[in-house]
């Protein structure tokens, strides 16, 4: 069952130890506005899908991040959300596939589903029908000589 939270409020979510973001509500709009990115628009028709994965990250998590803890300049002050700032948050490995696995995912999801395989014919998701006639006659086995 697919189930609706109607709340607009931006949400904490923790990325590593000590390290956490608010978060915008992953909405159709914000999607449709990451598309069309200059950035995510700027990725060459020959790039890998990893290149194409890390430009996407980032033009969302511009878009979505509102505030963070944990995070500081290279003096250990602590700093505000900034393009450049989100950019180097999410060059960090570990920061980017929790961003990935807790944020983005989620609405890549519905998509992914809409994109299965049909059921089984049968097992344990039977479901899908027959699309082959049944064979009128047996057939005949050769003799063995």
């Amino acid at each position: 069952m697919l189930t609706l939270n109607l709340s607009n409020a931006p949400r904490w979510q923790d990325l590593a130890p000590g390290v956490r973001v608010q978060l915008r509500p992953l909405t159709t709009a914000l999607m449709v506005a990451t598309r069309s990115d200059p950035a995510v628009e700027a990725v060459p028709e020959e790039a890998s899908d990893e290149e194409r994965a890390v430009a996407f990250a980032k033009a969302l998590a511009r878009r979505a991040v509102l505030a963070w803890e944990g995070i500081g300049d290279a003096d250990g002050n602590p700093i505000d959300p900034s393009p450049e700032a989100i950019d180097a948050l999410l060059d960090i490995w570990p920061i980017f596939e929790a961003f990935q696995l807790t944020y983005v995912s989620k609405g890549l999801l519905l998509e992914q589903e809409k994109n299965a395989s049909a059921l089984s014919p049968n097992g344990p998701s039977a479901g899908a029908s027959a699309t082959a006639k049944p064979a009128r006659k047996r057939a005949k086995t050769a003799r063995r000589g």
